[in-house]
């Protein structure tokens, strides 16, 4: 006679949900996302975008690969999330629109130069940046990032024609920049003191962004 005949058995077993995972020690809870961001960074900048995966992320992090789907979805979701702590877009826009236009180049250059001056950005946004040149899912983040969160934004609010291709044109003086500077490390732009390379190419970005 069976377990489930004599009444002395469990049953059969109950059906686990879809969604949220079930609870285990060190999952979900209070900064638990945080803490899978933590990871996801420290990740992909040691592993680049194409050998980081979901499963990986949730290891570093102490927590079931379920529960990182369960707060992104998928690791074009977490690599957009990680990234965007580093670039801060709300924070710099506002900084770099100041209480007038006048100077709004220089402004832009100096934040940009100033978020990979610092070592604790410039580390997973150089796995960033070496990631977009090479798989298409990491440029469509760094394009959703950099362009429409940031220099759009910016450029939305000039009185300026064309303002999504002068946003382009900022971007691609910018990121040329990062790419010799920092990526390539070509002398002697490397070694180049940033306040040297905000006052050259300050005037340019106000050109692009604030001239008729």
């Amino acid at each position: 006679m069976t377990d489930a005949a004599n009444g002395t058995g469990a049953g059969p077993a109950t059906p686990r949900r879809r969604g949220r995972p079930p609870r285990s020690a060190g999952d979900d809870g209070p900064g638990t996302r945080e803490r899978i961001l933590g990871a996801a960074r420290t990740e992909f900048s040691g592993r680049g975008y194409d050998k980081t995966s979901m499963r990986g992320i949730a290891k570093a992090a102490g927590v079931d690969a379920a529960l990182v789907h369960h707060y992104f979805g998928t690791k074009e979701a977490v690599f957009a999330a990680a990234i965007e702590v580093d670039f801060e877009p709300a924070l710099t826009v506002e900084a770099i629109l100041g209480d007038s236009f006048d100077g709004v180049g220089e402004r832009l250059a100096r934040h940009f130069l100033a978020i990979w001056e610092n070592p604790a950005t410039r580390t997973p946004l150089l796995a960033v940046i070496r990631s977009a040149l090479t798989h298409e899912a990491a440029a469509k983040v760094l394009r959703g990032v950099v362009l429409r969160r940031l220099l759009e934004r910016v450029a939305a609010e000039l009185s300026v024609p064309d303002p999504r291709l002068r946003a382009e044109l900022a971007a691609s003086h910018m990121m040329g920049i990062v790419i010799m500077r920092y990526v390539l490390e070509l002398e002697p732009l490397a070694s180049v003191p940033p306040a040297r390379i905000v006052a050259l190419v300050g005037p340019t970005l106000q050109r692009y962004l604030t001239e008729a």
